[in-house]
């Protein structure tokens, strides 16, 4: 029992392997949080080291890939195994109390924001705001489920996406309502200074957060996924930005609209991966 085999290599229980895999439709943090939670529990995996742009993954692992890759396969991502191969490579232990203190200082930021957006939107009247804050509570739950990843337990992962992510789209749900309601109502049109200034400072927050994570240098998924999530913001930021530089030209509340009804699309679309990682 000692010698596993799987597509003609003979795989011994004790030494070091590095199984590479092309996954197609690996195009996102979600994806990343998908297969990190169906590789969890698994003892033999050593590491894993993703490549969003390049579609890959590097599993460092002892023994038999057979299990690993029914794993991945089974989440449909029109996955591959490239190659398996012994492989000496020094495997780094990632420094859980750092990426904890991180995490918590981005999640701090965000979950300000959040507070803020929420508060000024609604005293200004503008849907751009409250669906930038809604991102932002997003955002902080994202953070939230990477710092229980951060040597956390399944179950409690899953519990904790779930719950998260029926929220979130509930959120997501009233926000659209929300938007419809003022588009076929005579609601003022939102003060375009308040958008302007506020979501400076929220592009300012996320730049804050964006350089804390690169300066991390974590090639972990939960990490990664918190890194790139954070750079949609800022493209969210100014847009809420534009918004409100186009109410200020054109005295009307339809750009603060649009952008409220984009940025609830992108919250939406962040609750349904979520909840799609907790099955």
């Amino acid at each position: 029992m000692g010698l596993l085999s799987t597509q003609g290599l003979k795989l011994s229980c004790s030494d070091m392997y590095k199984s590479i895999y092309k996954i197609a439709k690996m195009d996102c943090p979600s994806e990343e949080q998908l297969i990190r939670f169906r590789l969890n529990g698994i003892e033999q995996i050593q590491q894993l080291n993703f490549d969003v742009p390049n579609r890959k993954l590097e599993v460092y692992h002892l023994g038999n890939v057979e299990l690993i890759t029914d794993k991945i396969n089974s989440l449909n991502l029109n996955s591959s195994l490239v190659k398996t191969e012994t492989t000496f490579d020094n495997i780094k232990q990632s420094d859980n109390t750092c990426q904890r203190k991180l995490l918590w200082q981005v999640l701090g930021i965000n979950a300000f924001f959040f507070a803020l957006e929420m508060v000024t939107g609604i005293i200004s009247n503008s849907m751009g705001l409250i669906a930038d804050s809604l991102d932002m509570l997003a955002d902080s739950i994202v953070y939230a489920l990477a710092l229980f990843a951060v040597g956390g337990a399944l179950t409690r992962k899953t519990l904790i996406a779930k719950v998260s992510g029926y929220f979130q789209l509930i959120l997501a749900v009233l926000g659209f309502i929300e938007v419809l309601r003022r588009f076929l109502g005579f609601t003022e049109v939102p003060v375009f200074q308040t958008m302007i200034i506020i979501s400076l400072l929220a592009l300012v927050g996320n730049a804050i957060s964006l350089y804390l994570l690169q300066k991390s240098k974590s090639k972990e998924a939960h990490m990664q996924a918190s890194m790139i999530f954070t750079s949609n913001d800022v493209i969210v930021n100014i847009g809420v930005i534009i918004a409100g530089v186009l109410v200020y030209f054109t005295n009307s509340k339809i750009p603060d609209l649009v952008i409220g009804v984009f940025v609830f699309v992108i919250v939406s679309k962040g609750a349904l991966r979520i909840l799609k990682l907790s099955k």
